[in-house]
């Protein structure tokens, strides 16, 4: 009796552990679709159906020379301004160029009228000689100079050099004006009053820059020709 007992013990066993396998064989291997992906710790990111040249930078030749813009070339105008900024730092073009403007005016309007005090002031020895020289004939002459300028339409710089501690600047000057001589009755025997002309005058201003005193001068005039 008990020897049977024991067969049927086995039996119902043997029986439970195939019934519990399979439960869990029906639960843990089945896919419902929602499970989640294990994460790619090693290849997040990269498309591994991408082909391998497509992930590939590209890095330059080696010894291929670098790319360089070409340098545009210094004029000698700007040559000329940075050698009198090397001994003179407080040049400054733009302001030289509205100061030779106004010392331009000053003169041309100066040597209408006869003022040699004021030009004395502005112009070098040898021009202020030659200016001197014709007010004089023209007064000599009983005759008088009359310049009306209408407008400057240009001042600007064009040559710069330093001649040991000589700064030179050249001007170049593009201006409309009147231009009309009497004689002493008031007739008019040159120019017209009606007139207006369109005049280029090329003036030479000079400094020395080892000086103390931190005027220009004209040391040259010139026609544009």
């Amino acid at each position: 009796m008990s020897g049977g007992l024991g067969f049927i013990d086995i039996i119902l066993f043997a029986m439970l552990a195939a019934f519990l396998i399979y439960r869990l064989g029906s639960v843990l291997g089945k896919r419902t679709g929602n499970e989640q992906e294990r994460p790619d710790l090693f290849g997040a990111g990269v498309n591994r159906e991408s082909k391998p040249e497509e992930n590939v930078i590209s890095l330059p030749e080696r010894g291929a020379e670098p790319v360089v813009e070409p340098q545009q070339p210094v004029s000698p105008l700007d040559e000329g301004i940075a050698a009198i900024q090397s001994v003179d730092q407080n040049f400054d073009p733009g302001e030289f160029a509205q100061g030779a403007n106004a010392a331009f005016e000053m003169i041309v309007e100066g040597f209408a009228r006869g003022d040699t005090e004021t030009l004395r002031n502005l112009l070098s020895d040898e021009v202020f000689a030659n200016f001197a020289t014709a007010i004089q004939e023209r007064e000599g002459a009983n005759r008088s100079h009359e310049t009306t300028i209408v407008g400057v339409e240009t001042a600007e710089i064009v040559e710069a050099e330093l001649d040991n501690w000589t700064a030179l600047v050249t001007m170049k000057y593009v201006s409309e004006q009147v231009n009309v001589t009497r004689d002493e009755d008031g007739s008019v025997v040159e120019g017209d009053p009606s007139a207006v002309l369109r005049i280029t005058d090329i003036w030479s201003f000079a400094r020395e820059v080892n000086s103390a005193d931190p005027n220009w001068v004209l040391v040259a005039t010139r026609s544009s020709d």
